[in-house]
């Protein structure tokens, strides 16, 4: 087997290395979800929302001072920039548009701020409900027909190691908006499921060079399944790295110039994509390879060839001669 390097980068043979590091990012997430709580957007709970612009150098103290005395005590306020202008975000448990509209106008007179400094947006929780409902029921349904679709078109254990690697992603990527407590929002939902297609593109990527190699390599068997799938992942990491960068480019600029609008979606399409390209590598690669070579046919292989291949420099592979009874493989 000849792949595009000289020597093969050693991903499946570091497979615990990759668990070891998945593992800590994956208990941190959920020590964060579980002690800090996820932050949700009114648009999910109900509540309203005040976008204060243009606030000079109004601080934020003054801003929670003068929420305080205008009943709105359990507002919490974030500062934000738009247009290049300093500002604050403020949501509270109000459901009520106009004792909310009443409030505002009320703070702004207290700070100096003008009557068109501000835009109150007040969502009932009936339609929050509706919201979470139709997330919950695009993520299930999402997930079944990446089941049904990587089972029909490669095979069963396919299916599932490309969910566990979804998986991997969206709890690490909800775990760090539980750690920096970034509301959830509609648009961080979208980028939720525009990350699940795009962990899925790579992984099954990498799942279908596996798929051929294996059947293909008619001088192969001698190879073992670790083998294949890391020569696989070799042979499409150079895809992966050059999809990954030119996809950060645009997701950055949003993040960096987008505004509070854009940059829910930006952050959480950022953290994302990363783990997409990662966990493909890292965590579906390996999770199949080692399911596969439970396999009768791929057990067999790695139990009397497995510790004797090793790679050589010109890129080729052959069979050790510790590994006892086996034919040098010619590559």
């Amino acid at each position: 087997m000849r792949s595009h390097f000289k020597h093969e980068f050693a991903f499946i043979q570091n497979r615990k290395a990759f668990f070891i590091v998945s593992g800590i990012m994956v208990a941190l997430a959920i020590v964060g979800i579980c002690v800090r709580g996820l932050v949700f957007g009114i648009e999910f709970q109900g509540g309203t929302e005040i976008d204060f612009r243009s606030t000079g150098d109004v601080t934020i103290e003054q801003m929670r001072s003068a929420l305080a005395d205008n009943d709105e005590s359990n507002a919490t306020v974030q500062t934000s920039v738009t247009d290049g202008e300093s500002g604050f975000l403020v949501r509270s448990e109000s459901t009520d548009p106009t004792v909310a509209t009443s409030h505002a106008e009320a703070v702004a007179q207290a700070l100096g701020l003008s009557d068109d400094s501000f835009q109150v947006t007040t969502i009932g929780p009936d339609w929050g409900a509706d919201i979470t409902r139709s997330s919950a029921t695009a993520f299930g349904l999402a997930i079944l027909l990446i089941i049904a679709f990587v089972t029909w078109r490669y095979e069963f254990k396919m299916s599932l190691t490309a969910v566990a690697s979804l998986v991997h992603d969206l709890v690490i990527t909800v775990g760090i908006y539980a750690w920096t407590g970034t509301p959830i929002t509609p648009n961080v939902v979208a980028a939720l499921l525009t990350i699940m297609g795009y962990s899925l593109y790579d992984t099954v990527v990498v799942f279908d060079r596996m798929n051929e190699n294996a059947k293909t390599l008619h001088d192969g068997r001698h190879r073992t399944f670790h083998q294949i799938a890391n020569y696989s992942i070799n042979e499409v990491i150079m895809r992966t790295i050059n999809t990954s960068i030119s996809s950060l480019v645009p997701v950055i600029a949003m993040l960096v110039f987008g505004g509070s609008t854009l940059h829910d979606f930006a952050f959480a399409m950022a953290i994302g994509l990363i783990l997409g390209s990662y966990s493909s590598i890292g965590i579906a690669s390996p999770f199949l390879s080692m399911w596969k070579t439970r396999e009768p046919k791929w057990a067999k292989l790695e139990k009397r060839y497995g510790a004797g291949l090793v790679a050589v420099d010109s890129g080729e592979t052959k069979v050790s001669a510790v590994a006892a009874g086996a034919d040098v493989d010619k590559g």
